[in-house]
């Protein structure tokens, strides 16, 4: 595995958001470039817009065109966007939205070219981040169409992960959207990614219901019996280890949840309800099933305290060791299963010349 410090592009997210305080605040820690080189994904002006804002000491920032020219002992900014850009703390607008992108588009064209190793992303406004160029749900299904993969929010924390079998959708059509097969793609994903990601060695997974009391043996509700049950047995005879459906409201509630090793939901709140509830300060947005290493914080722009020096930098700072680990963990198992006759000096088999 290479000694080389990891390259972490941070996007800027929305420019009128908590974005920059929550990157400032966990850049200011000198230990954070020992750990890794950051290269943040945004504009130097607006930067110094937030500083002021913020009332924050002077950042030397080390302005570089992409990830290539980081320098590895110092905090790296590729501008990405106008100078003439408009900032408006605490409120979501057409510039925000844009700058976003435009940031997040340079990120993503250096992680494809191996000018940064992993991907860090700040907040954007779903909404006023739409155009031509963004007409996805979220961060999540943009990376999937940008590197292919099969993507799963995977929500992570000390205590304990959450992903989610579908994702940004309304609830109306969550269960029209379940099938045998997409539940068992999706623990198929998590089941690898607590391997390759997490070092699990035999993850056990807990799968929770779509309806009240896991639909009380069909009487609210039949998913769990024509489609989710379904799924388990067909996921166990392909040696994962899923157990459930188990019902949502009370899994949560004692500390059973932590004999698994992680937990796949039905729908968005049903997952991320109690993640957050129990890890928000320290929780991480990974996207698992993806061929790079992404992450986020769990929190969103919080405009209503933008420019306050109120935000709390935890859930970033997560995000950032959880894409070293992954990183490093993924670079093992590459290792370890690579084949060892490809390093082997073929002159010393002796073979026929």
């Amino acid at each position: 595995m290479s000694s080389e410090k990891i390259k972490v592009g941070i996007t800027q997210g929305d420019i009128n958001g908590i974005g920059y305080e929550v990157i400032f605040k966990a850049l200011a820690d000198p230990r954070m470039q020992e750990v890794c080189t950051p290269v943040i994904y945004g504009s130097s002006k607006v930067a110094a817009y937030h500083r002021k804002a913020l009332n924050l000491p002077s950042i030397s920032l080390n302005s570089i065109s992409n990830g290539r020219e980081a320098h590895t002992k110092r905090i790296n900014l590729v501008n990405c966007l106008d100078d003439n850009v408009r900032v408006e703390l605490g409120k979501p607008t057409e510039a925000g939205g844009q700058s976003a992108f435009l940031a997040l588009d340079k990120a993503v064209q250096d992680l494809k070219n191996k000018a940064i190793d992993v991907l860090v992303t700040a907040p954007i406004n779903k909404k006023v981040i739409q155009s031509e160029s963004f007409n996805f749900p979220g961060h999540t299904e943009y990376l999937a169409n940008a590197f292919g993969g099969t993507p799963l929010m995977l929500m992570v924390s000390d205590l304990l992960r959450v992903g989610v079998v579908t994702g940004h959708i309304p609830v109306k059509e969550v269960s029209a959207a379940l099938s045998q097969e997409l539940i068992v793609e999706k623990l198929k994903i998590l089941n690898q990614t607590l391997k390759q990601d997490f070092v699990v060695r035999r993850p056990r997974i807990a799968v929770l219901g779509l309806n009240p009391h896991a639909g009380d043996e069909g009487l609210l509700g039949k998913e769990e019996i024509e489609i989710i049950k379904p799924a388990l047995e067909q996921a166990k005879k392909e040696g994962i280890m899923a157990f459930g459906p188990y019902p949502a409201d009370g899994f949560f509630a004692t500390d059973g949840f932590k004999k698994f090793d992680a937990i796949l939901a039905m729908y968005h709140d049903q997952g991320l309800t109690p993640f957050k509830a129990l890890s928000f300060s320290t929780g991480v947005n990974f996207t698992a099933g993806l061929p790079v290493v992404r992450t986020s914080p769990d929190h969103g722009t919080a405009y209503e305290i933008s420019g306050q020096n109120e935000a709390d930098e935890q859930s970033l700072l997560s995000a950032i060791y959880l894409a070293i680990d992954v990183y490093n963990n993924r670079q093992m198992n590459d290792e370890i299963t690579a084949n060892p006759l490809n390093t082997l000096d073929t002159n010393s088999l002796g073979a026929d010349e």
